[in-house]
């Protein structure tokens, strides 16, 4: 059995994250005499799943649904194809999202006539935008 501190230095999470994820379900240490955490192998082995999966932008239900899909061995893998598949689905739109926005301003910065007048083409195209 390992406490907070050690789990956390092995995992890579905060000690917080480790409270937060314990506080939400997805990991249920045992608590000792003293009260303190003890968390097994297998509470490690989930805590590092859950934060490589945040790493790459799961939302906190995406790494429950895929933490349960990882305990199941008899896991069909389509299943954890089309969770991914949604994900990527969302970080692209995302990307675009952001490719569209950083468009706009670099027009923005663009047409600014970087001097001491008052009138400014970033000020006229968000007042304009909005």
């Amino acid at each position: 059995m390992m406490n907070i501190g050690i789990v956390s230095k092995r995992s890579g999470l905060p000690a917080k994250t480790i409270r937060y994820y314990e506080d939400i379900g997805l990991v249920c240490p045992s608590r000792g005499e003293n009260g303190y955490r003890d968390f097994s192998p297998h509470d490690l082995v989930k805590l590092s799943f859950v934060g490589r999966a945040r790493s790459v932008g799961f939302s906190i239900e995406e790494c429950r649904m895929l933490l349960s899909l990882y305990q199941k061995k008899q896991r069909p893998s389509s299943e954890v194809k089309a969770v991914a598949e949604k994900h990527l689905v969302s970080i692209e739109a995302k990307i675009r999202e952001m490719q569209e926005m950083s468009g706009m301003l670099r027009d923005l910065v663009a047409r600014c006539n970087n001097d001491d007048n008052h009138e400014c083409a970033i000020m006229d195209g968000l007042a304009s935008s909005a």
